[in-house]
């Protein structure tokens, strides 16, 4: 339930008319998914995986292809684990898959084919370069054009998300669900909320939202269908949180 507070705040964002300046890197730069610019749709490009992974019933001690670097991010209240593996480094193409731990270990709860950024992963994101930052994210808000589908997370239900007309049309749904990766963002607040806490350089805006066919700006994206699924699974009480990189920065 959204507190008076979080009210306030999101009243503050739309008057201001920042909200289409937050959206997967939007800013200053122009970043944003549907700019025309080397966004790959209608290329038919098709989206890459792991080359291993759990099945639905197998119980694993770890997430599977995260090394240890990464591994040690996870914090130990996190019961699950939206993981995001990237085909390579230079690759738009990905395939998410979530786990939920339970008694006997982690297991595989649904695998979605993805995007990510247009160029691919860094470990050193800045606004506009159309890389997805490698890391380990807290998932806490969530929002969009569409009416909540049973989301645990708070839920940001406004038209606001709704890209701008100028955006390519094939971007004119890629915000109807959104869940907030808190890189670079207030936990607790709307997606919409485009404070950043590192600075402005440092990029912002990173989502999980719908697919448009190809590269985002530096979100990651996923079918309608995969993101009611998480929406409706992703629980605070479970403290989720994405693994996001590159096969190498995974395994690293």
């Amino acid at each position: 339930m959204r507190t008076a507070g979080s009210a306030m705040r999101m009243a503050a964002v739309a008057a201001a008319g920042l909200v289409l300046l937050v959206g997967c890197g939007g800013g200053t730069s122009g970043g944003k998914d549907g700019d025309g610019k080397g966004d790959g749709a209608g290329k038919g490009e098709r989206p890459g995986g792991p080359a291993r992974g759990a099945s639905a019933t197998t119980h694993l001690k770890n997430i599977p292809e995260v090394g240890t670097a990464l591994r040690s991010r996870i914090p130990a209240a996190s019961r699950q684990v939206v993981a995001v593996y990237g085909k390579d480094v230079d690759s738009a193409d990905a395939t998410v898959i979530l786990y939920g731990k339970g008694a006997n270990g982690w297991a595989q709860k649904g695998r979605w084919a993805a995007h990510n950024g247009r160029r691919g992963w860094t470990a050193d994101h800045h606004e506009g370069d159309k890389r997805s930052p490698v890391g380990v994210f807290s998932l806490t808000d969530a929002g969009g054009v569409l009416q909540d589908p049973g989301a645990k997370l708070p839920y940001t239900h406004s038209s606001a998300f709704t890209p701008p007309s100028y955006w390519s049309k094939n971007t004119r749904h890629d915000f109807d669900y959104v869940v907030a990766i808190n890189y670079n963002r207030v936990k607790g607040s709307s997606p919409l909320d485009p404070t950043r806490p590192q600075g402005q350089s440092k990029g912002g805006g990173v989502w999980l939202h719908l697919d448009h066919g190809s590269g985002t700006s530096a979100c990651v994206s996923l079918p309608k269908a995969g993101m009611q699924a998480l929406l409706r699974a992703l629980d605070p009480a479970r403290h989720p949180v994405v693994v996001m990189g590159d096969k190498a920065h995974l395994a690293a």
